[in-house]
């Protein structure tokens, strides 16, 4: 069962290079938490598989976004424009189940 979690050294590269797209393009400090994880869909009409990427701010305000396809096929104009950062920000408020 282990064995399943262990990543190739190319999906490990790639979850890697989106980070770093990211911190680039948001201009992240270097300390900034940046998640970049690759998950599985099961819902009618979802890829098979997306790529989610979150980051944190000033304040441990939290941003994220999804790429809908597997994190070694992302590109970097895959990313949303810097200037949407603060539409990526997460309401605690509001819940996210649905997506």
């Amino acid at each position: 069962m282990l064995g399943s979690l262990k990543k190739s050294p190319a999906h490990l590269q790639a979850t890697d290079r989106v980070g770093a797209w990211t911190r680039a393009r948001f201009r992240l400090a270097e300390e900034a938490a940046v998640l970049v994880a690759e998950v599985a869909c099961a819902l009618p009409g979802c890829p098979p598989l997306e790529t989610v990427v979150a980051f944190w701010t000033e304040g441990d305000r939290r941003h994220h976004f999804k790429l809908f396809k597997p994190v070694e096929a992302v590109v970097e104009d895959d990313l949303p424009p810097s200037w949407m950062m603060n539409a990526l920000a997460a309401d605690d408020d509001v819940s996210l189940e649905c997506c």
